[in-house]
């Protein structure tokens, strides 16, 4: 109804695969799991229509089974993550960005050593991805990787990492007859690069109107958190400034899920996925949480009071205000276990 809330939530199509990977291009959706690739017609009501397979064989999931995809000059951008963390792969397919026609015909490797490339999309005709970097190099390497992807590149994974640097004791040496120089020599560096582990997932640039004009032309991606960092790295929606149609640094956007407590961390979300609404708003979600968040800029959708006044109806539909707990005290800090 336009007051920047969802007013329906629907299951619209499911598969025993694991699902990741959803484009909407006009009333076409593209969906991707594991192995399998597929179109959809969008119908009224937003549900979609039967399945067209456009691929079936995709390379195994392994350590990276989270398949996105995008639809760019009548073609298909499929990016496949590595089946290990580091490691030489079987299938040539894997740590790959691959394209195909709209029909899943002339199925190539459009560019070549990216290790879990989630998150990608265009600025001024050019594709930028957020590669995740290498684990188990402790906790400042490997930082994760923004690269200006061409077709036709490599881009160091499985043998190097940042700035082609190789650590011995944790990469294979290069195979089928290449030497580390050659590789080297071959390997795009990337563009900018940002803390170690911080799981960058989707990336979108903004052209909206909504926001500040100094966000026009800015990449947001959502950036999931460490998992093997002792502070822990992301758990925030992050800004990526360009000046000069290149990026310069990360800053935080939307940040506070996760936090110290006692003597450990606290997570308050994961986030997953970002797009924006045609109003020029973001929307980005949190898959641990269940939650999708929308974040407007100028007058909120609802003043505070009026939603905390819903929330009090919700909550006492029978009267009344109040909560009763000890652990409410007069003038004090609410509690970590109340957020």
């Amino acid at each position: 109804d336009g007051d920047g809330r969802a007013d329906v939530a629907k299951e619209v199509q499911s598969d025993p695969e694991w699902l990741h990977g959803v484009y909407f291009d006009g009333d076409t959706a593209y969906v991707v799991g594991v192995r399998k690739l597929w179109k959809s017609p969008v119908l009224p009501d937003g549900s979609l229509g039967p399945k067209t397979m456009l691929a079936e064989d995709l390379p195994d999931g392994g350590q990276h089974n989270n398949r996105t995809l995008a639809v760019k000059n009548g073609k298909i951008y499929l990016s496949i993550g590595s089946t290990c963390n580091t490691c030489p792969e079987t299938n040539p397919e894997n740590a790959t960005m691959v394209t195909m026609d709209l029909d899943g015909k002339n199925r190539k490797i459009f560019a070549s050593g990216l290790r879990n490339t989630i998150g990608f999309d265009w600025k001024d005709g050019e594709m930028y991805g957020w590669d995740q970097s290498i684990d188990w190099l402790g906790d400042d390497e490997a930082r994760e990787e923004i690269n200006l992807i061409a077709e036709g590149r490599r881009y160091g994974w499985p043998y190097l990492y940042e700035d082609d640097k190789y650590d011995e004791t944790h990469l294979p040496k290069p195979q089928k007859g290449y030497t580390l120089a050659q590789w080297r020599a071959e390997s795009d560096e990337p563009r900018l690069m940002h803390t170690a582990h911080s799981a960058g997932m989707q990336m979108k640039f903004y052209e909206g109107a909504q926001f500040p004009a100094a966000y026009r032309g800015d990449a947001f991606v959502t950036l999931r958190g460490s998992w093997n960092r002792s502070v822990p790295s992301g758990y925030e929606v992050a800004r990526v400034k360009f000046e000069n149609g290149r990026p310069v640094r990360v800053e935080p956007f939307v940040s506070g899920f996760v936090r110290r407590t006692g003597n450990g961390w606290t997570q308050y979300g994961r986030l997953c996925g970002l797009d924006f609404l045609p109003d020029g708003s973001m929307l980005f979600s949190d898959d641990d949480g269940g939650n999708l968040y929308r974040v407007s800029y100028g007058t909120p959708s609802a003043p505070a009071k009026d939603i905390v006044a819903k929330l009090v109806k919700d909550l006492f539909p029978a009267g009344g205000t109040a909560i009763a707990s000890p652990d409410f005290r007069d003038g004090g800090r609410l509690p970590d276990w109340t957020s």
